[in-house]
């Protein structure tokens, strides 16, 4: 055989080296190229157990990194509580993620997982975290940028602890405060939570110019996909008992319970989470109708949609009692992902036969993927997959804490000030020589920040790093100032105590979702007891710690001033802020208060309507000059 000459040599190799080339490029791994290109070059070369690893989202306590990579898993998340250690630093949680990604990098095709938490009001499983007052406090501000900004510090701190999906907002509308989700409702308006959609683009990051409504959209790493949820009605059960049946005409779903979401799909919110609920009897989560028909195909949305926790268990009565039927009906429905989140072995073999049997079609699930690899190529996890360790003095930064103090103040409703109008109490004095500062919520930061703090359902005491309202009063007041604290003290006591005036906080203990339900709607004692107690013998301010409007009817004669405080979270400093004059007050009710829960469900626009105070009352006062 001839020998080669050197150039025919050189031409050889570079042939085979541009072979080589063409073998190790790989479309999807290749960020120039469209999304679209590269979810359809991944998914063609999945295997069905891949793909129905990457609809599978299961709970941190049942993970490990060899789960993740022998079963493909494509999400995982913490419930309310569920934290590498109490009090774990946002070191402990950035390892802990950084493990299970690796796990996930390490399979043959290399997808990333997304983690997902409940950060509904700030980031609040974490210890050190800032805890924004929740929704209806929001509601109470009428301040979208404000709720933007919290996004978007919200999305910082979830960010330092490796984590990139935030189950937020919850854009119910809540028709009956008897519901235990209604402080996670920004209002019974729905222009309101229209308007407060705003968490969105401050979570995700605003969408570009010419961006097509329903498409999932975050802009980088310092950003999080958010959830819309429920989705759809789940503020309208009857009697607000919660996962019950909301019973509405298409026409009052469509106008009550539906524009909020118009608004999040406009705003590229990137997932959206089935509820609990029934719509006249259908279970949400297998409503094929709502789902499919106008969710993806009439509003165009193309991120994915997920279950809630054990959603589909629920398909059924009791939960669970026909799994094999549930996996059916609710993938059927047009849920891509399902929140296992513990049985993920039954659910991933029960899938996988109904798939082998063609009881569910491999078009559905390759819709179902396609969905959740958009999601994660657009918001850059196959180029950025890993927690970066350097965010982490985001978590409960100063800049963060002033922001939620910013938003304390704007939240406080004030439904009273003084016994006659031309003797108001509020602003009060910081001058005063001595003061009684009294209530079972004064000196209670986990009642003072409510459910979804650190616990699922909240806890009491000092449960997370922030300042107490009477932490805040002792700051606020004058040095000279003599501040006393009594929980629950006798009438003797405070009749003979030279007190100048006293701030009462009183109100709801924590409670989470069917917890929260209630018929009755009155605050636990001794607060009513140390309201009369003490207001029967000094003027008293009485700041109300709930998550809904109360009974309040019986002693609200007795008040000298009544603030409607919510949930205000961890900067109780916002509250001394508005009461010694240093802001006015400013914030308008998110919700009607009733004068007696017989006339619930009652809300603005009502034949029946006759509030105590109707929807939009509040009260202002100007900043005191000093």
């Amino acid at each position: 055989m001839a020998l080669l000459t050197a150039p025919v040599v050189a031409a050889v190799l570079l042939l085979t080296w541009a072979a080589y080339g063409e073998a190790d490029y790989v479309l999807y791994k290749d960020a120039t190229k469209p999304v679209e290109a590269r979810v359809s070059d991944l998914l063609a070369r999945m295997t069905p157990a891949e793909k129905i690893g990457q609809m599978t989202q299961i709970e941190r306590q049942v993970a490990s990194p060899q789960v993740l990579k022998d079963y493909f898993i494509g999400s995982l998340l913490s419930g309310g509580g569920s934290v590498p250690r109490k009090q774990a630093t946002a070191a402990e949680w950035v390892n802990m993620v950084s493990d299970f990604q690796k796990a996930s990098l390490s399979t043959r095709l290399g997808i990333p997982m997304i983690y997902g938490i409940d950060a509904v009001h700030g980031h609040n499983n974490v210890y050190g975290a800032t805890i924004f007052p929740h929704n209806v406090g929001l509601g109470a501000t009428r301040d979208p940028n404000l709720v933007k900004r919290i996004g978007a510090a919200t999305a910082l701190e979830v960010r330092a602890t490796g984590i990139q999906y935030a189950f937020a907002p919850c854009i119910a509308v809540c028709r009956d405060p008897r519901w235990g989700r209604c402080y996670e409702s920004y209002s019974e308006d729905h222009r309101i939570v229209q308007a407060m959609t705003e968490l969105i683009p401050g979570l995700q990051g605003d969408v570009p110019p010419g961006f097509t409504s329903g498409m999932p959209y975050v802009a980088g790493k310092n950003n999080v996909a958010a959830c819309a949820k429920h989705f759809v009605g789940d503020g309208g059960t009857q009697n607000g008992i919660n996962e019950n049946n909301t019973i509405i005409d298409r026409q009052g779903l469509m106008n009550i319970h539906m524009p909020a979401y118009l608004n999040a799909l406009q705003k590229g919110v990137s997932t959206v989470m089935i509820s609990y609920s029934s719509w006249n009897g259908i279970k949400m989560h297998a409503n094929h109708d709502l789902i499919t028909r106008f969710l993806k195909d009439r509003l165009n949305f193309k991120g994915f949609a997920i279950s809630d926790w054990e959603g589909i268990d629920r398909i059924t009565s009791p939960p669970g009692a026909n799994y094999p039927y549930s996996v059916q009906a609710s993938i059927l429905a047009g849920i891509d992902m399902i929140m296992v989140p513990n049985n993920y072995q039954s659910f991933i073999s029960i899938l996988t036969s109904h798939v082998n049997n063609g009881i569910i079609p491999m078009s559905r699930i390759d819709d179902a993927v396609t969905r959740i690899l958009r999601v994660k190529f657009t918001m850059g996890l196959f180029e950025n997959p890993m927690p970066d360790s350097t965010m982490a003095d985001q978590l409960g930064k100063k800049e963060h804490r002033d922001l939620a103090r910013e938003a304390v103040r704007k939240s406080l409703v004030l439904l009273k000030n003084g016994k006659t109008s031309d003797k108001p109490l509020l602003p009060l004095s910081k001058k005063a020589p001595k003061i009684l500062v009294a209530g079972s919520h004064a000196d209670n930061l986990g009642y003072q920040c409510g459910g979804w703090t650190i616990e699922w359902q909240g806890d009491t005491g000092h449960i997370t790093v922030g300042t107490t309202i009477l932490d805040a009063v002792k700051a606020a007041v004058d040095p000279s100032t003599t501040v006393v604290f009594a929980e629950n003290p006798d009438a003797a006591f405070v009749k003979n105590g030279g007190f100048s005036y006293a701030i009462v906080v009183v109100g709801e203990h924590p409670y989470t979702e069917t917890r929260g339900d209630s018929l009755n709607l009155t605050i636990p004692e001794p607060g009513p007891s140390t309201v009369t107690t003490v207001c029967g013998a000094v003027p008293c301010a009485t700041v109300l710690i709930s998550g809904r409007p109360v009974v309040v009817q019986p002693f609200l004669g007795a008040m000298d001033a009544l603030v409607a405080a919510w949930l205000p979270g961890t900067e109780g400093q916002g509250v001394t802020d508005v009461l010694f004059g240093d802001y006015g007050f400013t914030g308008k009710l998110p919700r009607t208060w009733f004068k007696s829960v017989d006339q619930l469900p009652m809300n603005y626009g009502d034949a029946h309507y006759d509030p105590l105070f109707p929807l939009g009352f509040g009260l202002t006062t100007q900043p005191r000059t000093y």
